[in-house]
C-alpha cells in the first residue's frame, strides 16, 4: 500500500475516527475483511488466541508486537495473520522455528477476500528470535533518523539485534555495531566517530555491563542500555550488567535484562521525534 494509505489506515482503526457506515460500506465492497472491519470498529481484532491491538501504531509510534514465549505456534500463527489483516504487517518476538513454519503456512494459506493478492514476504531471523511479515503493498515507515545499535560481545548479538528489528520497523536506519566490549577498549574508540553520527544508541552488554557506561561518556546523542543475561557467577544472569547500568556515572537509559523489544522500542520513538523536528 502507498504511505499515505497506510497512515490513513492506521489513523482510522482507533473507536470513533471513521464512522461505522463507512466501513461497513467498505467491508460490503470487499475493500476491507471482516479483521480489518472489527478493528476499526473496536480499536482491536479478536482471535481465539486474543486481542490483537490494531491501533497501537496510530496510537503510540509503535507497531504491536506478538511474543511468541508462552503461545503454541497455532495461537502465535493466528495472531500473525490477524495483525498482517489489520494492518499489513506482523511483528513476532520470541519466535522459534515451530513458530516459523506455523507461520509460513497460515500467511500462505491467508485469504483477505479481497481483490488484491496478499503477496506477502516472512522473514525470519533465528538469531534473534524474531518474524517479520509484510503484505506485498506494504511500506514500512522511512524515517529521516539513526539507530546505532552497538553490541559488546558475539554473545549479546541476539538480543541487540531484537532491538535493531523494531527500530527498523517503526522505520529508522540502523547502524549495527559489533564487538566493541571493554575488555580491548582499543575496539570500542575505533568506532566512536561512527557512532557519534546516529541520533540514538543502544548498547548490549552482558557480565559487568560497562560499556553502556562507556559509551554514554563518549557521545552527545541519548543512550539507552540494554542488559544482557550473558555471565554467570555471582552477578550473573545479566544481574551485574543491570545494577552497573542503574549506577552508571554517565548520563543514559536502562530497561530490563533482555529486553530487546523495549529498547528498540524506545529508540524508535526517539527516532520519530528526531524526524519530526527535522521536519518541522
Amino acid at each position: 500500500m502507498a504511505k499515505s494509505d497506510q497512515i490513513d489506515r492506521y489513523d482510522t482503526v482507533g473507536p470513533g475516527q471513521v464512522t461505522m457506515r463507512d466501513t461497513l460500506e467498505a467491508l460490503d465492497a470487499g475493500e476491507i475483511g471482516v479483521a480489518e472491519a472489527e478493528s476499526r470498529l473496536a480499536g482491536y481484532a479478536t482471535t481465539a488466541a486474543g486481542r490483537f491491538d490494531a491501533a497501537r501504531e496510530g496510537r503510540r509510534g509503535i507497531p504491536e508486537a506478538i511474543l511468541a514465549e508462552g503461545k503454541t505456534p497455532a495461537e502465535v500463527a493466528a495472531l500473525t495473520t490477524t495483525a498482517v489483516e489489520t494492518t499489513g504487517r506482523a511483528l513476532v518476538t520470541r519466535a522459534d522455528a515451530d513458530d516459523a513454519t506455523a507461520i509460513q503456512t497460515a500467511i500462505a494459506d491467508l485469504d483477505l477476500d479481497t481483490p488484491d493478492p496478499l503477496d506477502a514476504t516472512v522473514d525470519h531471523d533465528e538469531r534473534t528470535g524474531t518474524v517479520v511479515v509484510h503484505a506485498g503493498d506494504f511500506e514500512r515507515p522511512d524515517l529521516d533518523a539513526t539507530v546505532a545499535i552497538v553490541a559488546a560481545g558475539t554473545a549479546d548479538a541476539a538480543v541487540a539485534g531484537e532491538a535493531a528489528v523494531v527500530a527498523r520497523e517503526i522505520g529508522a536506519a540502523i547502524d549495527r555495531v559489533d564487538d566493541v566490549g571493554v575488555a580491548n577498549l582499543d575496539r570500542i574508540l575505533d568506532q566512536r566517530d561512527r557512532i557519534r553520527e546516529a541520533d540514538v544508541v543502544v548498547v548490549a552488554a552482558g557480565r559487568e555491563g560497562a560499556l553502556p557506561t562507556v559509551v554514554a561518556g563518549l557521545v552527545a546523542a541519548p543512550v539507552i542500555a540494554l542488559p544482557v543475561s550473558a555471565g554467570y557467577g555471582v552477578g550473573g544472569e545479566g544481574v551485574a550488567a543491570l545494577e552497573g547500568a542503574l549506577q552508571s556515572c554517565s548520563v543514559l537509559t536502562t530497561v530490563n535484562v533482555d529486553a530487546g523489544f523495549v529498547a528498540g522500542a524506545q529508540a524508535g520513538l526517539i527516532a520519530r521525534a528526531v524526524d519530526a523536528a527535522s521536519d518541522s
